[in-house]
């Protein structure tokens, strides 16, 4: 047993002894299916928070900063981006001169003290629409500047704005993350999803704040300004269905200057790193998409190797995290393909263990929607990720919580993935309740059709559902399910070791206990790039003897830990 592997043990002891409780391990897996159905006394959804509230009105004046956030460069340098002037919106739109104002941060280790200046870049981008009674929009004036020079897990103070003007923001503080090494790591990840703007996505942050992280995880779907009018109004669960002669799936894009100002408290003081989902393809009429995502968030595409920001990677401690676009070409002869097959490469896992993967739709996924919509895209990259031994996988898009065993391929599989969606950050389209395993619930092979690539629907060669399009029960490679809104908290441990927390919304008003808790272990001496392709009998057998040897170990050293508390209870 590694010495880390020991450590991890005595404080998962621990942690049992003190608290009374037992948290369950990877290594007891597979685990039967579970199933927590949606509580009928709790309401499916809400509307979205309108523009009057305080918390998504323009609050300061002429070109001062607001809207401001943060996000990871480098593991020495991170991104400060805000917004100056006034957005407009109506049937003639100008856009504002970027240069007018200037892009300068200050920042230094005590507070009303900035040793250190940096300037950056300032654009703006136009959501246009050439269609009779449709509105235009150009935004305000958009600053990202990338500060660096920072040193590891210390405390810094900022201002961000044009102080020729002048114009800066009030003063901010973040605290910087260790560096990439074999037992350093963020305190707390939050993970979300599909969150929007409504008063369950309220409770969401809420919640997640009480929780005080360090790295904010967003896995797409961020601001549902598609669910309007371009003329604004009242946002709708379902566009299609509320406005069907809607010439272009419209957008409303003042909710992304409102969603932007309710953020800022959080986002100010905590890194988010963001991958894109289906909400903000927001076409446009000349074949552009993605145009405020894009404009709006700085990322380290350039510094991962990119040359999209719609993918991209980076280190937060012993964790390198890879965000994927799924809604951008992940064919095998691709860009991306290449792209990410170079990033695995040199990943260098005595340095970050731990290798962390995100995009927005699930691959694996037993609920009704979004069923199988993205199975070209699993049929593309998972032996890749498989091969170099991706730990743990982070999706949306469906609107409530899934856990899965480890799986490869529809297959129970040790050195698998963890994969969990995370898509109930509260949205305004409400928390998916149906499974596809549930009679009359199975989606026909027509039906979750993704907005880009293929369709790649299938029916399962093996197993239980062998010839059919849907189980008749919980799959075996789904552990947990739940209907409710919530977020996730990921709490690595060591290089083996990692604490998952999912954590109800309802249950912010409780006890606030985790609905769904376990440790995800990794096992680098039996799943490792040169072992984890091989597929046959031995290699199986091997990795059952090993299990069943940690086993033993484990067994043994609890019955040590044991004798000693009761020792020391005796003392």
């Amino acid at each position: 047993m590694t010495q880390p592997t020991l450590f991890s043990f005595i404080f998962f002891l621990t942690n049992l002894l003190v608290s009374g409780k037992h948290i369950p391990t990877t290594l007891q897996g597979p685990f039967h299916p579970i199933t927590i159905h949606f509580d009928p006394s709790l309401r499916r959804g809400s509307d979205d928070i309108p523009m009057d509230d305080p918390r998504l009105k323009k609050n300061v004046t002429s070109m001062f900063p607001e809207q401001i956030a943060l996000a990871l460069c480098t593991p020495t340098s991170m991104w400060v981006s805000w917004v100056t002037g006034d957005a407009q919106i109506g049937p003639n739109v100008t856009a504002l001169d970027p240069t007018s104002v200037a892009s300068e941060v200050w920042y230094g280790k005590e507070s009303g003290k900035y040793s250190s200046k940096k300037r950056g870049n300032a654009t703006v981008y136009s959501q246009l629409y050439p269609f009779e009674g449709l509105f235009n929009y150009t935004s305000a004036i958009i600053h990202h500047v990338r500060i660096d020079g920072l040193e590891p897990e210390t405390k810094y103070y900022y201002r961000c704005g044009d102080s020729s003007l002048p114009a800066m923001s009030e003063e901010h503080v973040f605290e910087t993350l260790p560096l990439p090494a074999q037992n350093s790591y963020p305190r707390r990840i939050a993970v979300i999803g599909d969150l929007g703007l409504t008063r369950n996505s309220s409770t969401t942050i809420d919640h997640l704040s009480k929780n005080d992280p360090s790295l904010i995880l967003m896995v797409g779907d961020l601001t549902y300004a598609n669910q309007y009018l371009t003329t604004g109004g009242k946002g709708v669960p379902c566009f299609s269905c509320a406005f069907p002669d809607a010439p272009i799936r419209e957008t409303y894009q003042p909710r992304w200057d409102g969603w932007g100002r309710y953020m800022e408290p959080l986002v100010s003081r905590v890194p988010m790193m963001v991958i894109e989902g289906n909400h903000e393809i927001e076409p446009q009429a000349a074949g552009i998409t993605f145009k405020s995502y894009l404009t709006r968030f700085a990322v380290p595409a350039k510094e991962s190797g990119s040359s999209s920001n719609l993918y991209y990677s980076f280190d937060a401690g012993g964790v390198h995290f890879i965000m994927l676009g799924a809604y951008v070409d992940y064919n095998s002869t691709g860009a991306q393909y290449a792209w990410l097959k170079e990033d695995l490469r040199k990943v260098d896992r005595t340095v970050t263990p731990w290798l962390v993967a995100a995009w927005h739709p699930p691959w694996y996924n037993s609920y009704s929607s979004h069923y199988q919509e993205f199975e070209c895209m699993r049929q593309e990259m998972e032996q890749l990720l498989y091969h170099y031994g991706v730990d743990i996988v982070f999706s949306g898009h469906v609107h409530a919580y899934e856990r899965m065993n480890r799986v490869y391929n529809y297959t129970l599989d040790a050195c698998g993935p963890i994969y969990i969606t995370v898509g109930d950050g509260g949205n305004i389209e409400k928390v998916d309740v149906d499974h596809a395993d549930e009679p009359g619930k199975c989606p026909s092979q027509g039906d979750n059709m993704p907005e880009i690539g293929g369709v790649c629907h299938l029916n399962f060669s093996s197993g239980p559902a062998k010839g059919n399009f849907c189980w008749d029960r919980q799959p075996e490679w789904s552990a947990y399910r739940e209907s409710s809104f919530g977020h996730g908290i990921l709490e690595v441990l060591n290089s083996t070791y990692a604490l998952w927390s999912w954590h109800r919304n309802q249950d912010t008003y409780k006890e606030d206990s985790p609905g769904d808790q376990i440790y995800i272990v990794r096992q680098p001496d039996i799943c490792s790039p040169s072992t984890s392709l091989k597929g046959n009998n031995e290699s199986e057998q091997v990795k059952g003897a090993a299990v069943s040897a940690k086993c033993l170990c484990v067994l043994l050293l609890f019955m040590v830990a044991f004798v000693i508390y009761q020792l020391l209870l005796c003392d």
